[in-house]
C-alpha cells in the first residue's frame, strides 16, 4: 500500500472563531485577509459570497486563486519598514490569524470600515512554555493586548478570550471580535461563540 499523501495546505480548515464572526461582515463587502498564508480564510470568505484582498509576503500558496474575479492578491513584506500597503483603504472585515507585528496594529484597526469588523486570533504569552513556536515575546500577545488595542482604536469589543487549547496542538491563544462604531452588533450582539 503506498504511503498516504499529506493533505494540501489549503485544506487546513478555517479557524472556528473566524468562521463564527465572519457572519458579521456586511453583505457584498470586501474582506482583508492579512498575512493570509495558505488562504484558508480567503477561501472561506469567497464561499460566503464576499470579495477578498489577500496579503502576505509569500503568496505562492494562493496559486489556485490566480485570476479569480473576487480576489485581489498583494505580495508585500509587512515587516520591512515600508509604509503599510493598504493605508487609506477600509474593509467590511479584517481577518488576522497566527500573526503579530505590533508596528502595524494601528493600521490594521484603521482598515476596519465604520460598519466593518476585526477578527483577530494569535498566540499569547504562556505559549512559549508549551514548546511551540513562536516562542519570542515579540511575537506573543500580552494579557488583554488585543482588547486594549481595539478599544484604543475606537472599535467596540464584541468578544474576547485568552485560552489554552490542546487540539490540534497545545497552544495559548488570544482572540477578539471588534466592530466599527456603525456596525449593527454595537446594539444587537451576535450569538455567543461556542467552540
Amino acid at each position: 500500500m503506498p504511503p498516504s499523501q499529506p493533505e494540501p495546505a489549503h485544506h487546513v480548515p478555517p479557524s472556528p472563531w473566524v468562521a463564527h464572526f465572519l457572519a458579521g461582515a456586511p453583505p457584498d463587502s470586501r474582506v482583508l485577509d492579512l498575512a493570509c498564508g495558505t488562504g484558508r480564510h480567503t477561501r472561506l470568505a469567497l464561499q460566503r459570497g464576499l470579495t477578498v484582498t489577500a496579503i502576505d509576503r509569500d503568496t505562492s500558496r494562493l496559486g489556485d486563486l490566480a485570476g479569480h474575479p473576487n480576489v485581489e492578491v498583494i505580495t508585500a513584506d509587512l515587516e520591512d519598514g515600508s509604509p503599510f500597503p493598504l493605508t487609506g483603504r477600509q474593509f467590511g472585515a479584517v481577518i488576522v490569524t497566527n500573526y503579530l507585528w505590533r508596528p502595524i496594529l494601528p493600521a490594521i484597526c484603521a482598515a476596519v470600515a465604520l460598519d466593518g469588523l476585526l477578527i483577530y486570533e494569535t498566540f499569547a504569552l504562556g505559549h512559549e512554555q508549551l514548546g511551540g513556536r513562536p516562542s519570542k515575546p515579540a511575537f506573543l500577545l500580552r494579557p488583554n493586548e488585543l482588547a486594549e488595542t481595539a478599544v484604543a482604536a475606537g472599535l467596540p469589543l464584541i468578544a474576547f478570550e485568552q485560552v489554552r487549547e490542546d487540539h490540534p496542538w497545545p497552544r495559548i491563544v488570544q482572540r477578539i471580535a471588534a466592530v466599527g462604531p456603525a456596525h449593527p452588533w454595537t446594539t444587537t450582539p451576535p450569538t455567543r461563540f461556542m467552540p
